[in-house]
């Protein structure tokens, strides 16, 4: 008998933008195909009209293709297949696996209001299964499709993570497969979908377990073969509180716009769930394709880490070369009109200069835009403190003595220039810190920032002048200033 290709499916809803539980689940579900050289298909499943919109579904895809989580099939809109849908609905009606439902929206409001007066969970009482012809035929409007499910019995599957879990038939009401918009339900689509694309393995996450044996009750209705499910486990914050698209509503995108890798994030949503005997911790894309197994998912909360994801971004630049990581730089910030522009003008050996310099300390790709305007974008930021060392009454004297100083300076290499400012500190008598950081301030408008005289020889020797200069001229300026305001 020949064997089933592996086909497995990520469906989300564009009702919202793709969240973190969103694309873990994306990619567990890529993964398992790639290890079976199995099909990845990709459906959207959008029959929500109320909330389904083609922005989300647009940020779907440009996560999804950021990720390089590539499909095979699709995508697939499930609007786009509702005469589908009908046509099964009608074949349940035919064997009396369903039926149609009047009641209203405000009939089920009070009959949920009794069932919580009376203290007891709510459960459709099927009356409109009941319904004669002539009582039909007094109803003005729109039905709904319910399913029938058996009062007796129970739903038995085996999840290949949670291992068998059972639910009692009794337990479940009749539910609706069919909207009174003529629109599938979740439960009838799902089914339908699965089946006519020949889903073999339906990977999702755990708060859809309830929703499997209304399923499995579909597919023996309809006298199918059932796929396998598994059931991966719930993403937490660092509070343990559950990822949610209410909680986690800011877009995956977020991460690229920051800077983070896409192998980073890939490989750090593997980890959500998933492990290896060796507790093995960095992944290239293609390890994770030949080491996933669904059997080494964990039943038990994943805790989205955002310092580890960090770490994890940190070690996968250090990994590349400046030149890898220059090529990511300007790519990613081509995708931003205002960074495109900001860089427009950055001398590219000067760049790749700057993230040799720092290459260990990159944690984002956006720490390279901070260090750039240092180097192209000079700013001086004035701040509390560093006030107080421009205003020190050593300031103007360590400037003044290094604008004269450096101008005849042949070697302007970090060495001959730390030399040059220990020289300055010892001959007036300043510790270290009362020159380096004046200069510091002076030469990037920052307090903080790469090796002070690594800095200073990529800047070289007119640009440094140059700043210095500019310094010494807004000191004075801003003390004349001050000194007319006493006057006055």
């Amino acid at each position: 008998m020949e064997q089933k290709i592996i086909r497995v499916r990520f469906a989300p809803s564009p009702t919202g933008n793709l969240h973190i539980g969103g694309v873990r689940t994306a990619l567990f579900n890529w993964l398992f195909a790639k290890k079976q050289n199995g099909d990845f298909i990709l459906r959207i499943e959008d029959t929500d009209r109320c909330r389904s919109t083609q922005v989300y579904a647009d940020n779907i895809l440009d996560t999804l293709k950021w990720l390089k989580l590539t499909w095979n099939h699709g995508p697939f809109y499930q609007i786009q297949r509702t005469k589908l849908y009908s046509q099964y609905v009608n074949e349940l009606l035919k064997r009396n696996h369903a039926y149609k439902c009047y009641c209203t929206v405000d009939d089920i409001a009070k009959a949920k209001y009794t069932s919580k007066q009376n203290k007891i969970p709510f459960k459709y009482n099927c009356k409109c299964k009941y319904l004669t012809l002539a009582q039909i035929n007094k109803k003005t409007n729109n039905p709904v499709i319910r399913f029938i499910v058996p009062k007796t019995g129970t739903t038995i599957f085996n999840d290949l993570i949670k291992g068998t879990i059972t639910f009692d038939n009794s337990l479940l009401s009749d539910f609706i497969i069919m909207r009174s918009d003529n629109l599938p339900t979740y439960n009838l689509a799902c089914v339908i979908d699965d089946y006519t694309m020949n889903i073999t393995h339906v990977i999702r996450g755990d708060d859809h377990i309830s929703n499997t044996p209304r399923q499995i009750l579909i597919y023996n209705a309809l006298r199918w073969s059932i796929p396998h499910f598994a059931h991966i486990s719930m993403i937490l914050n660092i509070d343990r509180q559950r990822l949610s698209k209410r909680y986690d509503s800011i877009s995956v995108l977020k991460y690229r716009k920051e800077g983070y890798l896409q192998e980073a994030l890939v490989n750090y949503l593997a980890l959500l769930g998933w492990s290896t005997i060796d507790s093995q911790q960095i992944f290239t894309v293609q390890e994770l394709q030949q080491k996933f197994t669904i059997e080494k998912c964990s039943s038990n909360p994943a805790i989205f880490d955002h310092n580890k994801l960090l770490w994890l971004n940190k070690e996968k630049i250090r990994s590349k070369s400046v030149d890898e990581i220059y090529d990511l730089f300007v790519d990613w910030a081509n995708n931003d009109m205002k960074l495109n522009n900001l860089i427009a003008n950055w001398n590219i050996k000067t760049l790749k200069k700057i993230i040799k310099l720092e290459h260990n300390k990159l944690t984002t790709l956006n720490d390279i835009i901070i260090l750039g305007n240092m180097f192209f974008n000079y700013n001086l930021v004035y701040n509390k403190k560093i006030n107080e060392i421009l205003f020190d009454t050593n300031t103007k004297i360590v400037l003044n003595e290094s604008v004269k100083r450096l101008s005849s300076q042949k070697d302007f290499s970090a060495t001959a220039l730390e030399l040059y400012a220990r020289d300055l500190a010892r001959e007036y008598q300043l510790t270290t810190p009362k020159v380096f950081h004046p200069i510091r301030i002076a030469i990037s408008g920052n307090m903080r920032g790469p090796s002070l005289f690594s800095m200073m020889e990529i800047l070289g020797q007119y640009e440094i002048i140059k700043r210095m200069s500019l310094t010494l001229d807004k000191i004075n300026k801003i003390q004349k200033g001050e000194k007319a305001k006493c006057q006055e």
